[in-house]
């Protein structure tokens, strides 16, 4: 029986990423239950344009695009199906975002054990991306929270895969970019909470060796890094820790209600910023301004889970920040060893005077099995620039040899405009995932703009 997703109402839209560059337009179709997932792939498969699924279209680049072929919005694939408040388990479908699930749980007395700086991510592009948090090094990425997942492949088929059944198809699949097939839905594992606020440190270190000391601090930690400062101010930070509070650690006010949790936006940026707003003058005067905004040193002051989890999302629609233009988001990972690669990145944006805003270094620990998952031990590095700075794509492709000479990689979520050449280099185990890509779909029937941009 048609649904009001079939074929003749699957317009054409322009799609872009979360940095809005480089935009495509497809058709994309927008089901609210799996059978509509499954008539649009079929649909794809009739006339062999592709299919890529797309989330919440938070990934800042090309990765859920699919110029002139079939793009499927997961998004009305909001139910949760299953949870389990005892054991402290939830099935829910991939559409489900990250937000909609803390508030489902974080009244319940659990918590995801992996949440990424938004809350606007759904469930399926969390597995896609294989995400991180403040807590790589205790807590892993998303991927090794996923106990088993519903998947539908290119035959048309739903497989069941986890990490002991089909394990290959299930690893391929976190981090793999929805290259493999449309996840459905997913059960994880969940983290028991006693409230919904965390113990918070805070520390301005004096240079990037003090910064680099604090981040072993505690299970969540983030430094943000000015990047205009030299000398012996070079690197100088805020290095924000946090552990969850006990019920005991909270006041009278907040213990009588400790999992309250109700984050809303305070603003929401209107379409209508000029394209030179975020520029080398205001990017010095925000530096400033974010360092010193802070107190030397705070210790165990207390803040709701989403200010500490996500703060970008108190402004919606912050990427509007950058006018239309957009901007790039750059997040490479190098091993422990090789500090000194942070170092030399972070004096190139100095010299160059880039106009880095939101420049954010942490430290990861060992990765897990996905074929084309990012995080790896050692040290990642995210800023973002304006697109339209001169001499970006030249500076960024200086930057793409060191991170390969010092055997690291670039974060694909993050990635709009990364050479096929360097991403092959950079991910050893990519020769595995296509072996398996290739055996679950071997026409190529799932593929998106930064999939033929980089050869995957």
């Amino acid at each position: 029986m048609p649904t009001r997703h079939s074929r003749a109402t699957a317009p054409y839209h322009r799609l872009t990423g979360w940095g809005r560059t480089a935009p495509s337009w497809a058709r994309v179709h927008r089901p609210d239950t799996a059978h509509g997932v499954v008539r649009a792939v079929e649909e794809a498969a009739s006339d062999g344009r592709g299919i890529i699924a797309r989330g919440l279209g938070r990934s800042y680049g090309d990765s859920a695009q699919n110029g002139g072929g079939h793009v499927v919005d997961i998004a009305g694939l909001r139910r949760i199906r299953c949870l389990d408040p005892v054991v402290g388990t939830v099935r829910c479908e991939a559409g489900v975002p990250l937000g909609g699930l803390m508030a489902r749980l974080l009244p319940l007395g659990w918590w995801l054990p992996v949440v990424p700086g938004t809350r606007y991510v759904s469930v399926g592009g969390a597995i896609a991306s294989d995400v991180h948090g403040k807590n790589h090094r205790s807590g892993g990425s998303f991927g090794d929270h996923v106990m088993r997942m519903s998947l539908l492949t290119a035959e048309g088929i739903i497989r069941e895969v986890s990490p002991e059944r089909d394990s290959d198809l299930f690893w391929a699949t976190v981090g793999g970019m929805g290259l493999t097939g449309v996840v459905l839905d997913a059960t994880l594992r969940l983290t028991a909470v006693e409230t919904s606020r965390l113990v918070v440190d805070t520390e301005r270190a004096a240079d990037l060796d003090r910064c680099m000391d604090l981040l072993d601090a505690h299970e969540h930690t983030v430094a943000w890094i000015d990047t205009l400062a030299g000398g012996r101010r070079f690197g100088r930070s805020v290095v924000t820790s946090g552990r969850f509070a006990t019920r005991a650690e909270l006041p009278a006010r907040l213990a009588r209600n400790p999992l309250a949790f109700a984050p809303k936006p305070l603003a929401t940026v209107p379409d209508l910023v000029p394209g030179g707003l975020l520029n080398r003058l205001t990017g010095t005067a925000y530096n400033a301004l974010r360092h010193h905004a802070v107190p030397r040193r705070r210790h165990r002051a207390l803040q709701n889970a989403g200010a500490f989890f996500q703060p970008l999302d108190s402004l919606r629609e912050w990427n509007r920040l950058y006018g239309r233009t957009g901007f790039v988001q750059y997040q490479f990972a190098v091993p422990e060893d090789r500090a000194d690669t942070v170092a030399a990145v972070l004096d190139r944006l100095r010299k160059n005077r880039m106009p880095a805003f939101l420049v954010v270094l942490k430290k990861l620990g060992p990765g897990n099995d996905g074929h084309l998952s990012f995080p790896r031990p050692g040290w990642t590095l995210a800023f973002d620039v304006p697109a339209r700075t001169p001499e970006l794509a030249r500076f960024l492709h200086d930057l793409d040899t060191a991170v390969l000479e010092a055997d690291g990689r670039v974060y694909l979520a993050k990635d709009a405009r990364l050479p096929g050449a360097a991403a092959r280099a950079m991910y050893p185990r990519l020769e595995r995932f296509r072996a398996v890509r290739d055996a679950v779909d071997p026409a190529g029937l799932f593929v998106s703009d930064q999939a033929r941009r980089l050869g995957l």
